[in-house]
This record gives structure tokens, sequence and C-alpha cells, in this order.
């Protein structure tokens, strides 16, 4: 090539930049709340805004009125002064590949551990995309999580949406532990918003371990971040959840919590001036829990499936707190964990009265679920005259049902409890349930 023909090309390449830049301006800041003048600004847009040191915060817009646009930022802003200069940030796209796999990072898919920088891969939109609902594929096969009173009970299909319900203390990541260590997926993504920092790492230590984390990908922002960056962090796993899915991987996505991210919204909503209705809570708040879930599901695009596992913190154990009943109303089932069996050992603590698979009748055989109604009727004829024993007010002999619940009790409470470290297949509990039925 002649060294007229490279410079032609070299011209040709050349891209003329900006004439001028145009800058917004800082006027006011309410708590966690940024108010810009000066611009337009498009409701979800990220911009920056540029701190004493000379540089600049990420922060996105979260509402406007008038000429004014309230800003929400990201990462930490306590440099900020009045009259700073907020610019907008150019549109990034997510870069997502199989290397992900093994690493932490937080809602804006930036590394949170000492791997190398995330720079190769599939360039794809940040935004969770609503999927048709006739192009929705429903939940057929079961999934297997290693435990037997969910496996058993509440069997949990791939695709399916669950819920871990309880109050503090009660053992939700516990068993979210088990389920992570135990279910077979070729992926698993891991969403730890608002918890506690050192969580994070206690759950990528005790309940991946390094096996599990070879195949996960852990999204955190710990409770000490930007309201915006939890949600993100949310909308993130999900989003990494169904690239996976669209691969052909089968994906399970477990998000610690749900509560903590409707807690984030409620923060966003209120700064900017949104009502509270229902004990505190903004009506966007129900409605971003909606779509948040609406993301999760199998694709009939894919072959594919995302199943996803949400904990939702009863505050007070109140099972009627907004969250919690709003979550039970969108998800496909839940199990509840309850206080009083924690507190007498009995480990995994699920209240089998309070909780349901509803995709359960449509993917087991008509053997299990028959044993499943009959163990469950069992249990809860025993529950009835439970504080009547001791008392010597029970009879037996006068209900043969109730006899034999008596007698047969043991080996159910045997059969729920689980330790640990201790993982039972899907073919052995069908069996430990059956010859219990009988």
């Amino acid at each position: 090539m002649t060294l007229l023909n490279r410079l032609q090309q070299a011209t040709n390449e050349l891209q003329a930049g900006p004439l001028y830049q145009s800058f917004g301006t800082l006027v006011r800041v309410n708590g966690m709340l940024l108010t810009v003048a000066g611009g337009q600004y498009t409701l979800g847009q990220r911009y920056q805004v540029e701190g004493q040191a000379g540089h600049w915060i990420e922060a996105e817009v979260v509402g406007f009125d008038r000429e004014q646009a309230f800003l929400m930022p990201l990462t930490d802003a306590s440099e900020l002064s009045t009259g700073a200069r907020v610019r907008p940030q150019a549109k990034q796209a997510l870069t997502v590949s199989h290397a992900l796999l093994g690493r932490v990072v937080d809602g804006l898919l930036q590394p949170l551990d000492d791997g190398p920088p995330l720079q190769r891969g599939e360039q794809i939109s940040s935004q969770n995309m609503a999927v048709n609902p006739m192009q929705k594929k429903g939940v057929t096969t079961p999934l297997d999580v290693g435990i037997k009173a969910i496996n058993g009970l509440f069997t949990v299909g791939q695709g399916q949406r669950l819920g871990l319900f309880a109050g503090s203390g009660v053992g939700k990541s516990k068993l979210l532990g088990m389920m992570t260590r135990f279910t077979s997926a070729d992926v698993v993504i891991v969403g730890l918003v608002g918890e506690r920092g050192w969580e994070v790492k206690d759950f990528i230590e005790h309940s991946l371990g390094p096996d599990g984390m070879k195949k996960a990908i852990v999204v955190a922002a710990p409770a000490d971040q930007s309201p915006l960056l939890r949600m993100r962090t949310a909308e993130l796993a999900h989003r990494l959840a169904a690239w996976f899915r669209d691969q052909g991987l089968h994906v399970l996505l477990l998000v610690d919590s749900l509560t903590r991210y409707a807690q984030a919204q409620r923060e966003i909503a209120l700064s900017v001036g949104e009502p509270p209705a229902t004990r505190g809570y903004p009506p966007s708040v129900f409605s971003k829990l909606t779509q948040l879930v609406e993301r999760a599901g199998n694709s009939s695009d894919s072959s594919g499936s995302m199943t996803a596992i949400y904990t939702v913190l009863a505050e007070g154990d109140d099972q009627q707190d907004p969250i919690a009943d709003a979550a039970r109303a969108i998800l496909d089932g839940h199990i509840v964990l309850s206080r009083q069996l924690a507190e007498r050992g009995h480990y995994p603590a699920i209240d089998i009265g309070a909780s349901i698979s509803r995709v359960m009748p449509n993917i087991v055989s008509a053997t299990q679920l028959k044993s499943c109604y009959s163990l469950k009727r069992l249990y809860s004829r025993y529950q009835q005259i439970q504080e009547l024993i001791p008392l010597g007010a029970y009879q037996p002999g006068k209900d043969t049902e109730l006899d034999n619940a008596v007698a047969i009790y043991p080996k159910i409470e045997a059969f729920l409890c689980q330790g640990l470290n201790e993982q039972v297949d899907f073919a052995e509990t069908e069996q430990q349930l059956t010859k219990l039925a009988v």
C-alpha cells in the first residue's frame, strides 16, 4: 500500500469531534437527591457530576420538574460543591461473556474481586427487555434442589419463580445456600441486594465454595451503597441470567433479598416526592416488583431455562407485610419459614401448611402428588392435637387417621429435617416420601 493510500485511509477513519459541549449546573443537594438545572434530561439516562477533586461522579435521572431534573448518584457523592458541572454520559452497553463466571461484580458490572478487567465479550443493552407473554414457555420439568422437604412437597420446576419468606434470623440465607450448592444448573447468578457487607464474602466462601464459584457470578451491593445502585444490582443479575438462558443454558438466579430491592425503590420514590401509600411504600414500588420478577422464567426462543429464587423478609414475622403479600401474588410459589420450628431446632424450618408450589401438580407423577397430599394431611391432623398430648387429653382409638398421624409423626419430622451439608436427590426423596405415606 502506497503512502498516499495509507493517508487517504487514515483520513477516512478520522471522526470530527464535537465543536462544543453543553453542561448543566448542580443547584441543590437534598440527602441523596441532586437537583440540576440547565439542559435537557431523559428519565433513566446516566450523567456525570463534577466533584471537588476533579473526578466525575456517576448519577442517573430519577425524575424532573419543569426545568429542573432530579438525579440520584450511583457512587459516593461526598465531594460535591455548589454550581458543579453536569454532563451527559455516553450510553454504555454491558460487555458479557463466559469469562464472567467465577467473578464478583457490582451493579455497574465493575469487578469487586482481584480479577482482571472485564473487556472482551458481547455488547448488550443494560435494560431488561419485557418479554411478550405469547413468547414465554411454561414450566414442565422438575428441578432437583437437593432438599427433601422441597423436592417432595413443593417441587420446583425449571423456569419457576419461587419465594423464601421469613422473618430475620430464621434461616433464609442458610436455606438459600443449600439450594445454591445442591441445585443442578449450568450457571448460578447470585444477586446480594442491601445485605450486610460481610455477608458477601461469607456467602461466597461458605455457601458457594470454590467448586460452586466456578459456575457462578455474584452481583453485590451492600446496605451502605446508594439505593439506586442496590436496585441496579438486582436488575443486572436478571439481565445476566437472561443472557445465559438465551445461550441455551440452565440458569439458577438467586436474589437476596426482594424486600431490600423494594426498600431501595421506596427511598428513591419518596425522595422525588411520590406520596406514600401502603405502610409508607409508594405505588411505584409494587410496579417495580412486578417488572423485575416478570423478567425471569423461560422463553420459547431459547432451549435454556431461568429459575429464580427470591428471599422475602417478612418484617416482624408478619406474613401480611405489603411486600410479602405482593410477592406471593406475583411469584409461582412460596416457602414460608417458621420461627417456632427454628426455635425447636427443626431445620430447614419450613412451615409445610403455609407453603405451596403452584407448578408442582403439572411436573410430578400422580404417585408423588398423592403421597404429598397424604403426608400434609397427616401432618395437619397431628398439629391440631399436638398441645393436648402432654396434658393427657388425647385418647387413642377414636379416630384411626388421627392415631396414624400421632404414630407416624416422628418419621415425618425426620423426613422434613436435613443437615446443612446433607444432599438428597430427587429420586431418593420420592422413594422416602412414598414409603412414608403408605
